[in-house]
């Protein structure tokens, strides 16, 4: 069984395929933290007491437990451990203190689900460690959560408080997952940047002290992505030691570490404290998204694959169509001047050059020549589409060709027909102006009558019309973030509350319209999070398109999420036909599921002719873009190049890529492919060349150029 319990010594074990996760009960009382690490038969050691002066201690216990330098599993406020805490609790009598003591536990099958949150789907040898701790002085009542997903070696784990005293009290920082690590020796990987230039990576030692990413934004964001890495100074892709952590939440969140006095590091992952507070009656609830960690000694490429493995298997939903359709996309053609007849146009060529799905972008709905008006009126502009919505789709379906459209239904512009009804429906601090922010304001989703209005508007114009594609964008993020519809002392709950609610109506649309797929999107990848994975079966990875660009953010993107993830398009602002360039362009795209960007109708032959042989390939290695192991070969943060290959199970196919990344002075790159069967030979379908398994292992040569748009592609398939 994967998670056991050692009565005698009171240790917890949770065994995944790798690795292994221990704690004990010291006392009966204190949960503390003792081992993770790789799977081994080795007899886990149980909790040492370490003393430093001015630690505080029970007089019951003496010198030997110590809050403040004991490996911890969840921790209070005020309660002896004066590290970064886990929960903060304001009580009914003014003070914070909140001191957790373990009470019983139970194991069971599967796992609970968390109420309107997304969370992983279990499979068969899921199993999960309920941990039920209390405050003895103010009856809070806290359950940890521990689920094991075996074959992934991954942990997710989060928290439900429940106020079993007699008193209302608030809930001021909240954290569903901590992990004390043995000394401070370590770096950080996180992800950081703004719109247009996502998931930029970067690795910085720790220090001494708490060091932390967040957002306050209301969203996952463009400046961090939830993810984090921590890992031994000498890791890399095969070797060293790897921490890696995730939050399966799109709104604010904080990741923090610290290195404290004993030289340990505390890694914690959750809501945090800003722009989030929870007034928690007698009697009532409230559960924490849940977060995944998991480990790796044999480096990068090994917690990649965990972090991969589990997003395909337990959060993606799943795929409505056999094969993932490739995408024309009409906003960098067109913008918003879009009418039935230019769009007729697009699902023409669309058909022409083997592409399955018209995108038909922003534009088409209420007063929306631009982006200052028309957000919330969801319904057609009949200046554009005089015969409605479900006449235009019937004529694009009769290409033979699927059609999707673009949605934001978070939004509302001041010029609008819902805004001037119920500007009390906007996200606000009472008494104060609104801000706009690129001419929009947000719709308070924590208020259920903006829900069941959405619902309705997008259910009336929508029903009988023949959708298969949803791209739901989101172009702003909150500031003066209060709720008409909440009162005074629980204005603190906004934030959160509007998450649930975009959530309730992601899943209504799952449920609405079952034979339709969601792509998700936040001015590009301001939402590029598990949460949205959970409800989006791929997310606009980038709004800028820009191959070089692109080298960069999808190669950080792919340290934790996985290409099935990732939408990346062909882009041709000016239509150029040099076939260089466009290869580039297409050979940077295939770093995930395949569309286009452009005018294709205004387009050369040549590149139309282009785009259906660019298709034709693709459609020979999608699988392995999507569902194949994943290796990165080149580091194109730390070197003029990226370069990475897919295999499927058996390595009896390989698909390499070299992308430099700028020009330079010629010199060789050697690509080595260390997953090749070393005796085996190997053809490259797109040269015609043959390599042995030792050969590729070596590495295959290229040469770096002076130039611009360098890059090269192998399809290597295994000869019998």
């Amino acid at each position: 069984m994967p998670i056991s319990f050692d009565v005698e010594k009171s240790i917890f074990s949770i065994e995944t395929q790798n690795t292994k996760y221990c704690f004990q009960i010291v006392f009966g009382k204190f949960p503390v933290h003792l081992y993770y690490g790789a799977k081994n038969d080795a007899e886990i050691e149980g909790y040492k007491p370490e003393m430093y002066s001015f630690s505080p201690f029970y007089a019951e216990h003496g010198f030997e437990y110590f809050p403040d330098t004991c490996m911890a599993e969840y921790t209070g406020f005020d309660d002896g451990d004066f590290r970064t805490c886990s929960l903060k609790v304001k009580n009914a009598n003014g003070d914070c203190a909140t001191v957790l003591k373990y009470k019983e536990h139970r194991i069971f099958n599967g796992r609970l689900e968390l109420p309107g949150l997304p969370f992983a789907d279990v499979d068969k040898d899921c199993e999960t460690l309920e941990m039920t701790l209390c405050d003895d002085v103010t009856g809070l009542i806290v359950k940890v959560y521990y689920t094991v997903f075996v074959n992934e070696d991954i942990i997710s784990r989060y928290v439900s408080i429940t106020n079993g005293g007699e008193y209302t009290v608030t809930i001021e920082k909240c954290m569903s997952l901590l992990l004390d690590i043995e000394g401070k020796n370590f770096d950080m990987i996180s992800l950081y940047g703004k719109h247009n230039r996502e998931r930029n990576y970067q690795r910085n030692p720790l220090f001494v002290g708490n060091q932390s990413i967040f957002s306050r934004r209301g969203a996952s964001s463009h400046q961090f992505n939830p993810f984090i890495a921590v890992c031994e100074k000498n890791a890399d892709q095969r070797s060293g030691v790897v921490y890696g952590f995730n939050f399966v939440y799109s709104g604010n969140f904080l990741d923090e570490v610290e290195v404290d006095q004993t030289g340990h590091t505390r890694v914690q992952i959750g809501l945090g404290s800003d722009n989030f507070s929870w007034l928690l009656e007698k009697g009532e609830t409230f559960v924490s998204p849940e977060a995944v960690m998991t480990f790796s000694n044999s480096g990068f490429d090994t917690m990649t694959h965990n972090f991969h493995n589990f997003t395909r298997r337990h959060i993606l939903p799943p795929e409505p169509f056999k094969k993932r359709p490739v995408v024309l996309n009409t906003w960098e053609a067109c913008y918003f001047d879009i009418d039935e007849k230019e769009m007729l146009r697009f699902a023409e060529s669309a058909k022409e050059c083997g592409i399955d799905m018209l995108v038909m972008d922003d534009g088409w709905f209420g007063e929306r020549n631009d982006d200052k008006a028309g957000l919330g009126d969801w319904f057609e502009n009949r200046n554009k589409f005089k015969d409605g919505l479900k006449a235009f789709v019937d004529k694009v379906k009769n290409y033979g060709i699927k059609f999707g459209i673009w949605v934001e239904p978070e939004m509302v512009n001041p010029d609008s027909d819902l805004f001037r009804a119920h500007p009390d429906w906007c996200i606000q601090c009472r008494n104060r102006e609104m801000m706009e922010s690129r001419f929009q304001l947000v719709l308070d989703m924590g208020n259920p009558q903006v829900i069941e209005y959405l619902k309705d508007i997008f259910s009336k114009t929508f029903d009988g019309v023949s959708i298969d594609y949803f791209k739901w964008d989101m172009n702003r993020h909150l500031s003066q973030v209060g709720s008409s519809y909440l009162p005074p002392e629980r204005q603190g709950e906004a934030a959160y509350r509007h998450i649930l609610g975009v959530y309730e109506l992601f899943r209504w649309f799952r449920e609405k319209y079952p034979n339709a797929m969601i792509e998700n999107c936040s001015g590009g990848g301001g939402r590029y999070d598990l949460g949205m994975m959970k409800y989006s079966t791929m997310i606009w990875t980038s709004d800028n398109t820009n191959p070089y660009a692109r080298i960069q953010l999808q190669y950080s993107s792919m340290l934790a999420y996985p290409a099935a993830t990732m939408s990346c398009h062909v882009s041709n602002h000016r239509l150029c036909s040099d076939p260089k360039t466009f290869n580039y362009r297409y050979h940077t795209a295939l770093g995930g599921a395949l569309g286009y960007e452009m005018h294709l109708p205004n387009a050369e032959q040549a590149i139309r002719d282009g785009v259906k042989e660019q298709i034709v390939n693709y459609r020979k290695y999608e699988d392995l873009i999507l569902k194949g192991d994943y290796y990165a070969v080149l580091n194109p943060f730390v070197t003029n190049y990226s370069a990475y290959y897919y295999t499927n199970e058996d390595k009896s196919r390989i698909l390499l890529s070299y992308l430099q990344y700028r020009p330079e002075e010629a010199c060789e790159v050697v690509i080595p492919v260390l997953e090749a069967c070393e005796d085996a030979v190997y053809l490259d379908e797109i040269s015609g060349k043959t390599f042995t398994g030792k050969e590729l292992i070596r590495g295959i040569s290229v040469i770096s150029e002076n130039s611009e748009c360098n890059s090269q592609m192998w399809y290597l398939i295994k000869q019998k």
